[in-house]
């Protein structure tokens, strides 16, 4: 039994609230490993010891444990699926939406929804939460400043309707800013929302065992108004969701029966 690893578990939950025992441990101990290797630091006892001490250590440490990668438009055909056929089905008996990127890194995700919502007919209203755990990324998001690659997928009109080009990159239009209002979350252990139309959690659970999993999925229905719809990531196909109450409705797209 690594001793050390253990010890260095229990006081990130003791400071931070995080549960590193519902992350895949060969993956996650991989990760903090080479962080640790790169600070010099001999042990996760000696590391813990300055990171709890040093806000640029603790902020390197949340980076790297939540993977922040994103762009917009990530996997395009399932956001034409979002758009030409769970749209409809949302929108069947209501002109409103209240919508939630769970674990949405620098912003790329909610401002997806908020460009397809912004253009979408029959819609009078919508609401986006975008919630993550790591304070920078969330800080990164609100400022609406990406490289060329993150937009490489936006279709050419919306890049020249929203973006405006600056000498190192892009930044995002104030009227798809506005619809998104962040906020810091730990899914694992604070309390979600209720009454969602529509929740987008993706390329986030391959990083959580199986149990931690089993609760967020549940939660997520939990979340979410009867008719309601969860959008997972390409990898996260849910093989039982009549055990949370959801049911297929087309690849990575479930809703709550």
């Amino acid at each position: 039994m690594d001793h050390d690893y253990d010890s260095f578990k229990k006081n990130i939950y003791d400071k931070t609230g995080i549960d590193l025992s519902l992350y895949k441990e060969a993956q996650m101990k991989r990760r903090l490993v080479a962080l640790r290797d790169k600070r010099s630091f001999s042990s996760f006892m000696d590391y813990y010891r300055y990171l709890s001490r040093d806000k640029e250590l603790l902020n390197e440490f949340l980076d790297r444990m939540t993977i922040n990668v994103s762009e917009f438009y990530r996997n395009p055909a399932r956001w034409a699926v979002l758009e030409e056929k769970i749209l409809p089905l949302l929108l069947d008996d209501r002109q409103s939406l209240k919508t939630w990127s769970a674990a949405c890194s620098t912003g790329e995700e909610p401002y997806t929804i908020s460009m397809l919502l912004s253009e979408y007919k029959g819609l009078s209203r919508f609401s986006i939460l975008a919630t993550d755990l790591d304070e920078q990324v969330l800080d990164r998001a609100k400022k609406g400043f990406y490289f060329e690659k993150a937009v490489q997928d936006v279709p050419k009109d919306k890049r020249v309707r929203y973006f405006t080009k600056e000498e190192l990159g892009l930044k995002l239009s104030e009227s798809i800013k506005k619809n998104v209002t962040f906020k810091k979350q730990n899914l694992l252990s604070d309390r979600f929302g209720t009454d969602f139309d529509l929740i987008i959690c993706r390329n986030v659970m391959i990083y959580f065992t199986e149990e931690a999993k089993m609760v967020l999925y549940q939660k997520f229905s939990d979340a979410l108004r009867k008719g309601g719809i969860l959008f997972v990531g390409s990898t996260e196909q849910i093989f039982n969701p009549a055990l949370y109450g959801l049911e297929s409705v087309e690849p990575f797209f479930y809703q709550k029966k």
